[in-house]
């Protein structure tokens, strides 16, 4: 399960990403509302954890944001504000459920499982293609044709959100902070190298219709092209 965690109190943030992983799910955390929006929109999430109250743009301006980009994942807000009033302010606005703080996280974790259920990702939505080029979330496995090709964790989640992104330049600092984390010791250089053994396992020796571009100084694109 992918789980994007919006929350500005650092401590708790801290606190729900730990429980969280250790329930095997896999977690981003912001702590900004604009933030969010930026990876909401850039890669797949099974549920959204969101703060009612955040820099940069509230939770209910960040879930009325998306909702109107015709996003439909799943969105629950977290707020102290109990009153019916705000509640219904909250579901209005595009959030799916509503948890008033402070929270049991054994409740918190059962409706992340409810609305992990309730929203599962289609079919459609866990295999990504680009040109003869397939990626298959549920499987995590990579074909091109009927040759499967063997990438390691990071090489598979590179690839993801490259292709989740066709056709879009995905500049570095945003490949670096989903994948390995904008805290971690990861150069440029290393993402280079990254993409330089990603780009040779993917490439095909000839009438290759899939390209991994570089775009220098901003990052990197990933298309597919007609091969006449």
């Amino acid at each position: 399960m992918r789980v994007l965690l919006a929350e500005d109190d650092a401590k708790l943030g801290r606190l729900i990403k730990h429980m969280l992983e250790k329930s095997v799910a896999q977690v981003d955390w912001v702590l900004r509302g604009d933030i969010a929006i930026d990876y909401a929109l850039h890669s797949p999430y099974d549920v959204i954890i969101m703060d009612w109250m955040m820099p940069g743009q509230t939770g209910l301006e960040v879930c009325d944001h998306l909702r109107k980009q015709n996003y439909h994942g799943a969105i629950l807000m977290l707020t102290a504000k109990d009153a019916v009033s705000d509640r219904v302010l909250g579901l209005d606005t595009g959030a799916d459920d509503y948890l008033v703080k402070p929270f049991e996280f054994t409740e918190l974790f059962a409706r992340v499982r409810a609305l992990s259920r309730r929203s599962g990702l289609k079919i459609k939505e866990e295999i990504l293609q680009v040109g003869s080029l397939v990626l298959n979330r549920t499987t995590r496995s990579v074909h091109r044709g009927d040759t499967e090709i063997q990438l390691t964790a990071r090489e598979f989640q590179v690839l993801d959100l490259l292709m989740h992104n066709s056709g879009q330049v995905v500049p570095r600092e945003v490949i670096l902070d989903r994948i390995w984390g904008l805290e971690a010791n990861v150069s440029s250089n290393n993402l280079d190298a990254y993409v330089r053994l990603l780009r040779k396992k993917i490439s095909l020796a000839e009438d290759d219709d899939v390209e991994l571009q570089n775009i220098r100084g901003i990052g990197f694109k990933l298309e597919a092209h007609n091969v006449f």
